[in-house]
């Protein structure tokens, strides 16, 4: 028999190769057909992201059987079968991983199609070899497709802070918002695609490949599932459950509508007035919208007002969220009611302990068992 004459590496490969193979398949599925979300009920993931990650898990699935009818039935790498497969694997793998990327950024849409377009030289230049068998064609087409990975990293990478800013500037909670370690993991599944796809690796090493696909295909499955869809019609009717007499777009002195702009001294007025005395930072997921609705004046003229001094929607909300969270300590020391940072976290506006441990020690300058420690002395 076939298998008699494989060692038991080459077996275990194979079967390691088919786990590969099954697992982006259940995952495409799964996103199709599933509506509702597995990992986190609580949470609805963008559609587009879906698609688009649903898409990239069956080319890698079509990619895997490919490479496996290959192997069996020619396994030539100088024929015009492999050429044709690695066309169609690298064309279909660089599309659906761009899309899935470029997805996960919600402040706007960013086309695919110029991926696409790039690719175009690659397969024409593939393709040539199937005409004239000369071995510098395809080194041309692994250049010019590592020349591609690395201009859509730093797009990428330029994307991300982008987003990362505007995450900043609108919303005051970035849990299951920020992206940037998908990105990065995505990049380097990229990367493993490519060594493995275009260039000539031993078995030891295809092992390691193959294991890190696996675990990239398990996270980004998750990550998909678990980042929140931005969208401004479902958070504002939420903000108006939540806080109804706060978007009553109370009217600005006639000084202020007479004028192209909003005086400075009159939006810091009204934040403390609106925000701060009221304490509406303490609302869970709060946007920069929802605060210019309860200020009840444009969006634009507010985040002009925190950039003009140097800080931004993001850093405003969290200092006044962690000067509560040190009222409520100092408060629960003075009477001698022992309650958890957790709870006081929670208490100060945060979902998420994680988020706050952050935001305190960015704010403070230490951790929070450190300053704890420090304040009980």
């Amino acid at each position: 028999m076939f298998i008699e004459h494989l060692s038991a590496e080459v077996i275990l490969f194979f079967i390691l190769y088919g786990i590969t193979g099954v697992v982006p398949l259940i995952a495409a599925v799964y996103l199709l057909l599933r509506r509702s979300n597995a990992f986190a009920p609580d949470i609805t993931p963008p559609v587009l992201l879906r698609r688009w990650a649903a898409s990239f898990f069956a080319v890698s699935a079509l990619g895997h059987v490919l490479w496996y009818l290959f192997l069996v039935y020619s396994g030539n790498i100088h024929s015009a079968s492999y050429v044709v497969v690695a066309v169609v694997d690298c064309v279909g793998m660089m599309t659906t991983i761009a899309g899935t990327l470029l997805s996960m950024l919600q402040d706007r849409r960013r086309p695919v199609w110029p991926v696409v377009v790039t690719l175009i030289p690659y397969a024409a230049i593939a393709s040539s070899y199937i005409f004239r068998p000369d071995d510098s064609y395809l080194s041309i087409a692994i250049a010019y497709i590592l020349v591609l990975f690395v201009l859509l990293t730093i797009y990428v990478a330029f994307a991300v802070r982008q987003y990362g800013r505007w995450l900043r500037d609108n919303y005051a909670d970035l849990e299951r918002k920020e992206v940037w370690r998908s990105q990065v993991l995505m990049l380097v599944f990229l990367l493993l695609f490519i060594l493995y796809a275009l260039v000539d690796v031993k078995i030891t090493l295809l092992f390691l490949l193959h294991f890190v696909e696996l675990v990239l295909f398990c996270f980004l499955l998750w990550r998909v599932e678990t980042l929140q869809q931005l969208e401004s019609t479902s958070m504002e009717s939420t903000f108006s459950a939540l806080a109804p007499e706060a978007v009553q777009e109370p009217e600005l002195p006639k000084q202020a509508q007479q004028t192209s702009t909003i005086p400075s001294t009159l939006i810091q007025q009204l934040l403390d007035e609106r925000c701060v005395g009221t304490q509406l930072y303490l609302q869970h997921d709060l946007t920069l919208q929802q605060l210019a609705t309860a200020l009840g004046i444009n969006r634009f003229y507010l985040s002009q007002f925190f950039s003009k001094h140097g800080t931004t929607y993001n850093s405003y909300i969290n200092d006044l969220r962690i000067n509560h969270f040190v009222c409520l300590y100092q408060e629960a020391i003075t009477t001698g009611h022992y309650i958890t940072a957790q709870q006081l976290a929670n208490e100060s506006g945060y979902r998420s302990y994680s988020t706050f441990s952050l935001a305190f020690k960015q704010r403070m300058g230490q951790s929070v068992t450190s300053w704890e420690r420090d304040t009980a002395m």
